[in-house]
């Protein structure tokens, strides 16, 4: 297969990453072995033990590639325009506070869930909105979810924080726990739908028990594109919640309902 290099990270496509970054090329041009997954058991021991790769590539990859650097220096220095310098620059920075939130995260995580005695296998990826997720998966986790989430939410929290302490723009992360936050998540979203329905049947307001910032988003965006219904907030932390009306050009402002949505429970 030619030359190779082997790499070690966190997660394998952390060490990819580098190797790819190292040779100078993408992953179209080579042929990536997984040699360890990082895991011990079926299950990786968190800080114990790293993933391992092996990088095959062609016996002229070095040289080639440090000629295209050079070459793309001087094409760079003589053919970009201040605009197309810019916006590249730009690019490269969000994905070096990308990398540097991914980092931090991980060796919090390890650092958290290695002292509540807690194992399993740790993944990332970026969504559309570079927004950063970490899903943590395996057996006997629930302590890291906490009732109702909130041990979840106070570790996502702190993650947060601790991800962005050295970067010069803000990187949202999510944290899941053996698929939790994406169960509650279809909760949230059914019952907007059957809300929004409700909302329509009977023709009046729907307001829902008060959720946290996060749980509103998902049911705003569960209803962005719903006909016939109009959602905000209202309220005050903790008990601030949302209202589902019905949308009238003739009459936009329907009187409001005092009731809570008592009979639809996502929890």
């Amino acid at each position: 297969m030619g030359k190779f290099i082997e790499k070690t990270g966190k997660t394998v496509d952390l060490a990819v990453s580098e190797a790819l970054s190292e040779l100078n090329v993408s992953a179209e041009e080579v042929e990536i072995e997984i040699l360890d997954e990082g895991e011990s058991g079926g299950l990786l021991g968190f800080g114990k033990k790293p993933a391992r790769i092996r990088v095959y590539y062609k016996h002229d990859v070095e040289a080639d590639t440090e000629l295209s650097a050079e070459t793309e220096t001087l094409d760079t220095t003589e053919q970009l325009d201040p605009d197309t310098a810019e916006v590249n620059l730009s690019a490269a920075e969000e994905e070096s506070n990308i990398e540097k939130a991914e980092n931090a995260a991980l060796d919090y995580l390890q650092e958290v869930l290695g002292g509540l005695g807690l194992h399993g296998r740790i993944s990332t990826w970026l969504d559309d909105d570079n927004s950063l997720h970490i899903e943590v998966k395996g057996e006997g986790l629930g302590t890291a979810i906490g009732r109702r989430g909130e041990t979840l939410n106070a570790i996502q929290y702190l993650t947060n924080l601790v991800a962005n302490t050295n970067t010069s723009d803000h990187v949202r992360v999510l944290v899941d726990v053996a698929g939790y936050r994406q169960r509650q998540n279809k909760k949230l979203r059914d019952l907007a739908l059957r809300s929004a329905d409700r909302c329509l049947d009977e023709k009046r307001r729907i307001r829902l028990k008060p959720m946290n910032p996060a749980e509103r988003r998902e049911v705003h965006l569960a209803l962005a594109d719903y006909q016939g219904v109009a959602t905000w907030s209202e309220g005050y932390e903790p008990v601030r919640y949302i209202v589902i009306a019905p949308e009238n050009k003739d009459n936009p402002s329907p009187e409001k309902e005092d009731f809570w949505d008592d009979d639809e429970d996502y929890n």
